[in-house]
């Protein structure tokens, strides 16, 4: 037997009052007598109705969608930022639709056409960075903009940017007062703003003290990674004696690499540092010293703006990762 879906008109019917009245019984301050709420919300709980705020909102332009643009979401950063957001958005009344691309400007671009097709109030953008044309029409059409961990500032937009070279030049500092004499930084080959400005600040810093680094750098940023450069670096003939490694699945894989394929003790033999403080990173077996990111200010920041009146002009967020001190750097 074929199904109906249960109608503001079925809810009125049984009812026995107007499609208007049921309506206004369902709409926030509305003027509608406690009499007629009764009948309709009696009738809508006996024939289980909800109320299709989707198609409410196509007729408002307010539908409460925000797109949640992102690549790797199954890494743990990217999942409890995530998680965040989209908990954050929940509580203010909005939903969050989340779009699953590569890094590529090209892949967030798809994204954010069917962001604009779905006729979603904003976009919160983690990977990539459209063209500045694709992001004039979004603003044309109504669609908030956040930009997280990007270079670029845009008109009408809020960029939320890390204090990352910061936290590089902090890394240094910590792994020259370990005494390590021979540093090294750890990244991989996607090049995103984060990765490479904390690889800016550890280099900065190690040129000021006059101090000679060694960097490796491949394939994606994952835990393999880690182990591919690990085993690079601890191959060396003047191996490093503290690596700073740009995420701690990176760093993950770096610590089991001296451990499992070198018999190299951590911290005794090599320190280490990660980035992100993902759930991973305080289980016994790593106990990683890292700077973990401030994921609550992040999604704070991004639902605030959103739920602000528009500005024109373009907007910057700059936030700061604390060092959390676990068992992987000498003391």
């Amino acid at each position: 037997m074929t199904r109906h879906q249960v109608s503001a008109k079925d809810v009125a019917e049984l009812a026995g009052v107007s499609r208007t009245a049921v309506s206004r019984a369902f709409t926030p301050g509305a003027s509608v007598s406690a009499e007629t709420k009764a009948k309709v919300y009696a009738a809508a709980e006996k024939l289980g109705y909800q109320v299709n705020n989707l198609a409410r909102g196509l007729l408002t332009s307010r539908t409460g969608l925000v797109a949640l643009i992102a690549a790797e979401i199954q890494s743990p950063y990217r999942a409890s930022l995530l998680a965040a957001l989209s908990s954050r958005l929940q509580e203010t009344g909005k939903v969050g639709m989340l779009i699953n691309t590569d890094r590529s400007d090209e892949s967030v671009a798809r994204a954010l056409q069917k962001a604009i097709s779905y006729r979603t109030e904003a976009a919160i953008i983690l990977s990539g960075m459209p063209d500045a044309s694709l992001a004039e029409i979004c603003l044309r059409n109504g669609m908030r903009l956040v930009f997280i961990n990007r270079e670029e500032e845009r008109p009408g937009a809020l960029r939320i940017h890390l204090d990352d070279a910061v936290a590089g030049r902090q890394a240094f500092v910590s792994l020259a007062a370990a005494g390590c004499k021979r540093p090294a930084f750890a990244s991989s080959m996607a090049g995103t703003p984060s990765l490479v400005a904390r690889g800016v600040g550890f280099r900065a810093m190690a040129a000021e003290a006059g101090v000679q680094i060694v960097e490796c750098a491949s394939g994606m940023t994952s835990y393999r990674t880690g182990l591919d450069v690990g085993t690079q670096l601890l191959t060396m003939a003047d191996r490093p004696d503290g690596i700073f490694c740009a995420t701690d699945l990176i760093a993950c894989g770096v610590v089991d690499a001296a451990r499992q394929r070198f018999k190299l003790r951590v911290p005794e033999d090599v320190s280490v540092i990660g980035f992100d403080d993902i759930e991973q990173a305080a289980w016994e077996s790593y106990s990683l010293t890292t700077f973990r990111q401030p994921i609550d200010e992040i999604a704070d920041a991004a639902v605030t703006y959103l739920s602000e009146a528009p500005n024109d002009e373009p907007q910057t967020v700059t936030l700061s990762s604390r060092m959390v001190w676990r068992g992987s750097i000498r003391k």
